[in-house]
């Protein structure tokens, strides 16, 4: 009988705690992270390379909590490159002084935002997601370099070759916000450049409120060659020797096949 007691006892004590608990979060969360609703989904999340493949297009859309502002990142995963110094000898000929190593360096970054990066977001959460380039020259680790005003100068030239490249990009205002039925959509459609490789990208839509990051959603997009092309990218990566005499006789053959062109053309005249 007293057992009985006490286990009733310590069920309502521990239901109590439980009450407590509930009412605690439910008063003192932050409001956005409690009710922040995200969610993401990316069209052409596998997109094969053939031997008609001149880039495509990428559409992600949503929904977010209305009265949020979005960023949408895709990014590929951190690597290693090296970057090659170059500058005048003896004042006259532009040679290859030395070499940069950069790591933790994404392939690709392409950023979207609804407002500009630094009026809707704290630099702490810039950083801690890596949101714009200024967080990402942080993240960013190059050698050897002799301090920071070097490394901004070398970033600042990196940023413009992948820009050239087509492999980095920023835009503001491209997401388009929508409201339906209390609930709030969004939209972009990006371009997808051809020369992004092979390989596995992440997109992450992040809803940003006071200032914060109050919630993220992920999708990933697979780019894989398919059919000839893949064929030809196994055989130069497995059996050079082969892949180079084919490559040798398909320029033979189109150089001869230009000039029976010329020679016709000539020949009409």
């Amino acid at each position: 009988m007293r057992n009985s007691k006490l286990k009733a006892k310590r069920s309502k004590i521990l239901s109590l705690f439980y009450f407590l608990n509930l009412a605690f979060f439910g008063l003192f969360m932050p409001q956005d992270e409690a009710f922040a609703e995200l969610t993401m989904d990316a069209n052409h999340s596998h997109i094969k390379i053939d031997f008609f493949y001149h880039g495509s297009t990428m559409s992600v859309r949503g929904t977010a909590d209305p009265g949020v502002d979005l960023i949408i990142k895709l990014t590929s995963p951190d690597g290693h490159e090296v970057l090659k110094q170059k500058g005048k000898i003896a004042g006259l000929l532009w040679m290859n002084v030395g070499s940069l190593n950069a790591e933790h360096v994404p392939g690709i970054y392409f950023l979207h935002s609804t407002k500009k990066i630094e009026d809707i977001l704290s630099a702490e959460d810039m950083e801690r997601y890596v949101i714009g380039y200024p967080a990402l020259a942080k993240h960013i680790q190059m050698s050897p370099v002799a301090n920071e005003e070097e490394k901004t100068k070398w970033f600042n030239e990196f940023v413009r070759f992948k820009e050239d490249s087509r492999l980095y990009s920023t835009s503001t205002g491209k997401i388009s916000l929508t409201e339906k039925d209390g609930k709030g959509n969004y939209y972009i459609l990006t371009e997808w450049p051809y020369q992004v490789p092979p390989g596995t990208y992440t997109v992450t839509a992040y809803a940003v409120k006071d200032r914060r990051v109050v919630e993220t959603a992920q999708s990933s997009i697979t780019v894989e060659q398919v059919g000839v092309v893949k064929t030809f990218a196994d055989m130069a990566k497995n059996n050079g020797a082969l892949y180079g005499i084919i490559s040798i006789v398909a320029a033979l053959g189109a150089g001869f096949g230009v000039g029976l062109i010329f020679r016709k053309g000539g020949g009409a005249h």
